[in-house]
C-alpha cells in the first residue's frame, strides 16, 4: 500500500536576479501610440526633483530627441530576425499579437535567446491563441516547458490565459497598469513590454539590458538594485521612450544592451549613442589624464568628483578601474553563494517489462521547487552511507512495494545548480531482473518507457541523473560525451569565439523577474 511521502523531500527554488540579459520582442511599427498628455513632462519633473546631480540626467529636449533618433535608426538597420518578431508582422488581431508578445517575454526571462527560439516555435505551433492555451492541461504545459527552467512561468502563463478567456471575454488588457493588475506573473516590466509593443502605449521599461545602457549613458555607478537608483532608471526610461514608436524604442534599448553594450567587452565603436554616453566620456578623460600624468581633465563635464554627495555616483569604495573602461558602470551587485543541499535518488528499472524496459517516475508536489514535474523517487538527506541507503529504500518501497535491498547500488553523484541551491544528487540504481513485471503504479507514479521518459515533463536535473545511470550500465562507453556530462570535472575556459557567442545569446533579466520567494526552476 502507498505510504505518505516524506515532507522533507521538497526542494524549493527561488529565482535569481542576475545582471545582464538578452531581450528581443515584437515589432510595434503598426501599433497606434497612446500618449497621455503631459506624461513626458511629468516624468521629467520627477527626475529633476530627485536629489541627484544634473550630470546624470538629459540636459534638454534636443539631447533626448537625438538619443531617440540615433537608437531607432540603428535598430532599424541592425535588429535581429527572430520568430516572435516575424510572427507579429502583419498581425492585425491585437489580442493574438499581445499573446505572442506575452509568451516571448515570459520565456525570455532568465533564459538565453538561443534556447528560447525552439521552445517558442513549438509553443506557438501547439497553442497559437489564448483560447488554445487555456484549454490545455497543466501536464501538457509542463511537458513542453521541460528543460526551459523556472517552471512556474509556464504554469502562471496558462493561469493568465484562462483568466483572460474565462473572466475578460478573451480580450487582453490594453494598458501596462491593467496588465499588471489583472494577469498573474505579470510585473511592471512585462506589463510595459506588452503594452508598448502590442498596443502602442508610450510607457518605458527597464530590464537588465536597459539598466546597463542607462547606467553607462548617464554614468550611474550606484547600486542599480537600490530603491533610489531603480526609481531614477524607470524615470529615465519613461522620459526617453519615443511616443511615436514606443515598442520599437523599448526593443531597441534592450537590443543595444544585448548585442553592443554588453556586460564585458562592450563594442563601443558600434554604439549609435556613443556621443551621448557619459561612461565613454569618462574613459576618454581618464585616458587623457593618464597620458599627461594629470589628476583629471577640467574641461570635461563631470559630476562634482570626490564630494561624496551624489547618490548616483559610484561609492568611494568602488574606485575607477582603468582596465574595465565603460564596464565600470553599472556597479555589479554582490550575490550570495547558493546554499548546498543533498538528495538521494534512484533509477528503478524493470528491464523485462512487457513492451520494453520501464522506469518508475513519481510526481512532485503541486507547489514549490519543480512543482508538478516528474522525477525518480528521491529523498532529501544530510546523511550518507547506510542511513541514506535505508531512507531511499523506504521511499522506493512506498511506491513499488517490497524490493531486494541488496540490489540497490550507489552509482555516483550529479550536481545541479539552481539559482539559489547547489543540489548534489547521490545517484542509485536498482534493476528488477528476474521478477514478475509490475504493470500498474499507485496514484502519483508512472512506469514509463525510455522513449516516454525523454518526452515527459522531467527536469534537466533528472535527465542528468538518467545519463549517469545509463553510463554505468554494462556495455556503456565510459569515456563517452554523454557520461562525461554527469561526472564531476573542472570546466575548461571557453574559447574567445565561444565567449562572443555567449555575449550574443545572453539571457534577458527583467526587473520584474519572478521574485526570490515565488519561482522554481
Amino acid at each position: 500500500m502507498r505510504k505518505p511521502r516524506p515532507t522533507g523531500r521538497s526542494h524549493r527554488k527561488k529565482a535569481s536576479r542576475q545582471e545582464g540579459g538578452d531581450k528581443c520582442v515584437l515589432n510595434s511599427s503598426q501599433a497606434k501610440p497612446s500618449v497621455p498628455d503631459g506624461l513626458v513632462r511629468q516624468q521629467k519633473k520627477v527626475v529633476l526633483q530627485a536629489s541627484v546631480s544634473p550630470y546624470h540626467l538629459f540636459k534638454d529636449t534636443a539631447e533626448i530627441t537625438a538619443f531617440r533618433g540615433s537608437l531607432l535608426s540603428w535598430y532599424d538597420r541592425e535588429k535581429r530576425d527572430l520568430p516572435w518578431r516575424r510572427l507579429a508582422e502583419g498581425e492585425v488581431d491585437l489580442d493574438r499579437r499581445a499573446y505572442a508578445v506575452w509568451v516571448s517575454e515570459i520565456m525570455l526571462q532568465q533564459t538565453q535567446v538561443a534556447t528560447v527560439i525552439d521552445y517558442y516555435t513549438r509553443w506557438m505551433q501547439k497553442w497559437p491563441t489564448l483560447q488554445d492555451l487555456a484549454s490545455a492541461s497543466l501536464e501538457e504545459v509542463n511537458q513542453l516547458w521541460a528543460g526551459l527552467g523556472y517552471y512556474s512561468r509556464g504554469r502562471r502563463l496558462q493561469e493568465g490565459a484562462r483568466k483572460v478567456v474565462e473572466e475578460l471575454g478573451g480580450h487582453m488588457p490594453h494598458t501596462a497598469e491593467t496588465l499588471q493588475q489583472l494577469l498573474p506573473g505579470v510585473g511592471r516590466y512585462t506589463a510595459g513590454a506588452i503594452a508598448s509593443i502590442a498596443f502602442g502605449q508610450a510607457t518605458g521599461i527597464v530590464d537588465g539590458n536597459v539598466v546597463r545602457v542607462l547606467c553607462r549613458v548617464r554614468a550611474i555607478g550606484a547600486d542599480p538594485s537600490s530603491t533610489l537608483v531603480s526609481q531614477q532608471l524607470w524615470s529615465l526610461a519613461q522620459l526617453l521612450v519615443d511616443p511615436a514608436r514606443p515598442g520599437d524604442f523599448n526593443q531597441a534599448a534592450m537590443e543595444l544592451g544585448a548585442t553592443v553594450c554588453t556586460p564585458q567587452r562592450p563594442l563601443c565603436s558600434q554604439c549609435p549613442v556613443q556621443s551621448l554616453c557619459r561612461a565613454h566620456q569618462r574613459v576618454k578623460r581618464e585616458q587623457l589624464s593618464a597620458s599627461q600624468s594629470l589628476p583629471h581633465s577640467p574641461d570635461v563635464e563631470e559630476c562634482a568628483p570626490n564630494t561624496g554627495q551624489c547618490q548616483l555616483c559610484p561609492p568611494p569604495t568602488k574606485p575607477w578601474d582603468q582596465t574595465l573602461g565603460v564596464a565600470n558602470f553599472p556597479r555589479k551587485a554582490s550575490r550570495r553563494p547558493p546554499r548546498e543541499e543533498c538528495s538521494a535518488t534512484c533509477v528503478l528499472e524493470q528491464p523485462g517489462a512487457l513492451g520494453g524496459s520501464r522506469l518508475l517516475l513519481v510526481q512532485r508536489p503541486s507547489s514549490g521547487l519543480l512543482a508538478g514535474l516528474w522525477e525518480f523517487p528521491s529523498v532529501t538527506t544530510e546523511s550518507s552511507g547506510q542511513y541514506q541507503h535505508e531512507a531511499l529504500l523506504q521511499e522506493l518501497q512506498s511506491w513499488a512495494g517490497p524490493l531486494p535491498a541488496t540490489r540497490l547500488k550507489h552509482l555516483g553523484e550529479v550536481v545541479h545548480t539552481f539559482s539559489h541551491i547547489k543540489l548534489t544528487y547521490q545517484v542509485y540504481g536498482l534493476a528488477l531482473e528476474g521478477q514478475i513485471p509490475v504493470t500498474t503504479a499507485p496514484p502519483g507514479a508512472r512506469w514509463l518507457t525510455r522513449e516516454e521518459f525523454h518526452t515527459a515533463a522531467v527536469s534537466t536535473a533528472m535527465k542528468k541523473v538518467f545519463r549517469m545511470y545509463e553510463s554505468q550500465q554494462p556495455g556503456a562507453c565510459k569515456g563517452s560525451k554523454r557520461s562525461q556530462v554527469s561526472i564531476l570535472s573542472s570546466r575548461k575556459k571557453p574559447s574567445p569565439g565561444q565567449q562572443v557567442l555567449d555575449h550574443f545569446f545572453r539571457p534577458h533579466v527583467p526587473t520584474d523577474a519572478p521574485s526570490l520567494n515565488s519561482v522554481a526552476q
